[in-house]
């Protein structure tokens, strides 16, 4: 096979009844359920999980790693991940969440981004028994409100939820990366520093010649080492951040399009609407109405 295969989000729909809302958020009470690939897969979406019985081992970008009980276990976004040994008696409960879902729910908390880019290369950590409680009560909590179909304000509710445990998700990350990593390695220096430049200036640059101007390093550089860590390009992730406030401006305001194009520093409304399209897959004005 010449090309990895990406593993949709949509798929996992099927696997998870009612345990969903919209296509942004999936809760699977054993992951086992979901069937194993038996080659390498990107993944588009995030994976945040808890062994809660067995072991797992698998491969992330060929790295090999192994979940046991006790053990929470993060999956980013674009990594390929192979070579899964379960045993027999693995459990694990986990949650899949778009990318869209995530970043929203942690923009403008810039020590948190930093934290969970930290884990794209630590994605194994433990929880002691009370970190343990506290996942299966948030677990359990968010599983009830994806239920009351009836509530108003059940996404907002969820996303709140979302954010308190994302808080103290942080708090273990915190811990761990304390505990191991003295010093961060430079393209890990860099990747943070540019995604912290790249939340607080998205609406009035888009050039990644201006971020490595910021940080003092050629483009070609920024370019290497933001892949190198993210799998990503620079273009990626601030595409993915402005494309992120464009799509909160457009669904919490009813500011005019042309306003907006205004606000992120694009030419016109014409631009804007090309730039959207070609990012979110539809015009500003069909999202703002979906």
């Amino acid at each position: 096979m010449d090309k990895i295969q990406e593993t949709n989000i949509h798929i996992i729909k099927r696997y998870c009844k009612d345990h969903y809302i919209d296509n942004d958020l999936f809760l699977i009470d054993n992951i086992k359920r979901i069937p194993i690939p038996d080659s390498a897969r990107r993944t588009n979406f995030i994976i945040i999980g808890m062994c809660t019985q067995g072991e797992a081992k698998y491969t992330v970008d060929t790295r090999e790693f192994t979940v046991r009980a006790g053990e929470t276990f993060i999956v980013s976004e674009r990594h390929v991940i192979n070579q899964f040994t379960l045993s027999d008696d693995f459990v694990a409960m986990s949650m899949v969440i778009s990318v869209n879902f995530f970043h929203d729910i942690i923009r403008n908390v810039s020590e948190m981004s930093a934290l969970f880019l930290y884990s794209r290369n630590h994605p194994v950590m433990r929880f002691d028994k009370k970190e343990q409680t506290v996942f299966r009560n948030y677990f359990d909590a968010i599983d009830r409100r994806i239920s009351d179909k009836g509530n108003h304000f059940q996404k907002e509710l969820i996303r709140v939820l979302m954010l308190a445990m994302f808080y103290d998700l942080s708090n273990v990350i915190y811990r761990n990366r304390k505990g191991k990593e003295k010093k961060q390695s430079r393209p890990d220096a860099i990747f943070t520093q540019f995604i912290k430049l790249v939340e607080a200036h998205c609406k009035t640059e888009r050039r990644v010649s201006w971020y490595a101007q910021q940080l003092g390093i050629t483009a070609k550089y920024l370019s290497e080492a933001v892949k190198h860590v993210s799998c990503r390009t620079p273009n990626e992730w601030i595409d993915n951040y402005v494309t992120l406030e464009m799509r909160v401006l457009l669904k919490n305001t009813t500011k005019p399009i042309k306003d907006i194009a205004k606000e992120m520093n694009f030419p016109n409304q014409s631009f804007l609407g090309k730039y959207f399209k070609e990012n979110v897959g539809m015009s500003p004005s069909k999202y703002r109405k979906s």
